[in-house]
């Protein structure tokens, strides 16, 4: 190899671990809510999927009217986004009410059919109300970015935009859950239900909570997911949610942590799968991940093995 076909393939390695890390964050912010509600209440919640795609028509349809109104595009992402973050986080505190609490206590199987039925449902829903078709979302950040080495490294703008919101929302998930009355609750609740509600903390209220965080996490991923991809459609949850519920294990279900770890690693094994195999194989290798992990590991890269006692 030339020192020129090095040099080239050193860019090369380089975007695609960019574009990967950039991915991975978005698979993280995802993954964050399986791991929190799975870490609460054992649940293994499909339909989040769905909050994330709730979240991101939210987002379209606000910053849409927004900028229909001459406001400028900046100010439209700033307003819709925490909407957006709200309407799935509110959405998913009802689904919790009434679809998976009266169901509470019976067992694992019953939630995750629950949970795949859920799914469907908003998928269906979705396309029976706004239409099955892709929608363009509005331009709210300009598509330029920095290039490095003669523009042969690019970074948008909204790549730039993904990473730094991914890690301010990680810090301040690790404050609101290791330095907060609400945090202790959550831990409490995790490790025993029972032993909380002894202990005067209402543990509905809190599971609640951690519904609504994990969702508003995937409503505000779908909008920037809008934004990245310059699309939203009723469909968009199903692939990602999957990716987001294979990052979540990969990393360790349950642990925050693990969450990030495991979107990151998915993201940037995918697109070194892109960039230097073939592409239409990225999924089969997140896949293969899965397999790969519950094979040699099942509590994940930062998961520990408990054996229980019978």
């Amino acid at each position: 190899m030339t020192g020129e076909e090095i040099q080239f393939f050193f860019y090369d390695l380089c975007q695609f671990l960019l574009n990967g890390i950039a991915q991975g964050s978005i698979y993280a912010l995802i993954a964050l809510g399986y791991t929190m509600v799975y870490g609460i209440i054992k649940l293994i919640n499909f339909a989040h999927g769905e909050f994330y795609m709730i979240g991101a028509f939210i987002g379209y349809y606000i910053c849409r009217y927004l900028i229909s109104v001459d406001m400028d595009p900046a100010l439209a992402l700033l307003i819709g986004l925490p909407l957006a973050m709200i309407g799935s986080g509110t959405i998913a505190v009802i689904v919790e009410k009434l679809v998976y609490r009266p169901i509470r206590g019976h067992g694992r199987i019953t939630p995750l059919i629950t949970a795949l039925g859920a799914s469907l449902f908003f998928q269906y829903l979705g396309q029976g109300t706004v239409g099955a078709e892709p929608k363009a979302f509005p331009s709210l950040i300009s598509s330029d970015g920095i290039g490095f080495f003669d523009d042969n490294i690019f970074i948008s703008y909204v790549q730039i935009l993904i990473m730094a919101l991914t890690l301010l929302i990680m810090t301040f998930l690790w404050w609101l859950v290791t330095h907060t009355k609400i945090g202790k609750a959550m831990r409490a609740t995790s490790y025993n239900r029972n032993a909380a509600e002894l202990m005067g903390i209402d543990t509905d209220k809190v599971i609640s909570f951690t519904f609504f965080l994990g969702a508003s996490l995937a409503g505000a991923t779908g909008v920037l997911v809008g934004m990245y991809y310059n699309t939203v459609e009723p469909m968009m949850g199903l692939i990602p949610g999957l990716k987001a519920f294979i990052a979540a294990v990969l990393g360790g279900i349950g642990i925050i942590p693990g969450a990030a770890l495991g979107g990151l690693v998915l993201g940037i094994a995918e697109n070194l799968v892109v960039g230097f195999w073939i592409s239409t194989y990225r999924d089969a290798v997140a896949f293969a991940i899965l397999i790969l992990i519950l094979l040699i590991k099942p509590a994940g890269l930062l998961g520990k093995n408990v054996k229980e006692k019978v």
